[in-house]
């Protein structure tokens, strides 16, 4: 709660992942704060880095792990997947280049962050688009209508490397060590509002106590 503030826009940070299962489960609820909140707060996101710089195949064992936490979203928030096929052998579950594609996006027209971050969500859980491939990314910005040559520009420019990196270290000093997380920011005033998945309803009440 920040006292004297109601009348000011707030900032609510979203800390996700594109590739993470909770963050696609919580898909909808962030849409929908997005749209009940945006009178009185600014949603901004920051791709937080699931598992970035992963250069090995996923081993059996781990792949099994990561199913059953799909299954487990899909159960609890609806949210369809694709399990048949999915995480072929040899897939390198390598988070960097989905979350580098959305800071890429920010710099070139950021009105169109979250529906790119959506994009690659349903690509990557639904459709199986390997979306850890350049090419893969290209067409979904490309969809979103953005020059497929401006977007290659800028995603291999080290500005973008470097704010993505950036992204990953904010979030890190923020103390966030799950996905999808919510702070809530007004001037030098930080407030973890939630970590991990809540339904809409049990946010209502926490952001409107914070906005009081």
């Amino acid at each position: 709660m920040f006292p004297g503030n109601r009348y000011k826009k707030l900032v609510l940070w979203y800390i996700a992942d594109p590739m993470c299962s909770w963050c696609w489960g919580f898909a909808p609820v962030i849409e929908q704060i997005r749209q009940e909140y945006s009178a009185s707060l600014t949603v901004e996101l920051i791709p937080g880095g699931l598992r970035p710089g992963t250069n090995m195949p996923l081993l059996p064992e781990k792949k099994a792990q990561i199913l059953q936490h799909w299954h487990t979203v899909h159960t609890t928030t609806g949210q369809p997947f694709t399990f048949e096929n999915a995480l072929p052998e040899g897939f390198i579950y390598d988070t960097e280049p989905a979350c580098r594609s959305v800071v890429s996006m920010s710099l070139i027209e950021s009105e169109k962050i979250f529906p790119l971050f959506a994009a690659i969500q349903h690509a990557f859980y639904v459709e199986q688009k390997d979306v850890t491939q350049f090419s893969v990314l290209a067409k979904l910005v490309a969809d979103l209508d953005i020059s497929a040559l401006q977007f290659a520009s800028v995603f291999q420019s080290e500005e973008a490397k470097q704010q993505t990196l950036a992204g990953f270290h904010r979030a890190a000093q923020w103390g966030i060590s799950g996905f999808p997380a919510l702070v809530a920011e007004s001037g030098t005033d930080r407030h973890l509002i939630t970590t991990g998945y809540r339904p809409i309803e049990s946010l209502r009440r926490l952001l409107d106590t914070w906005l009081q």
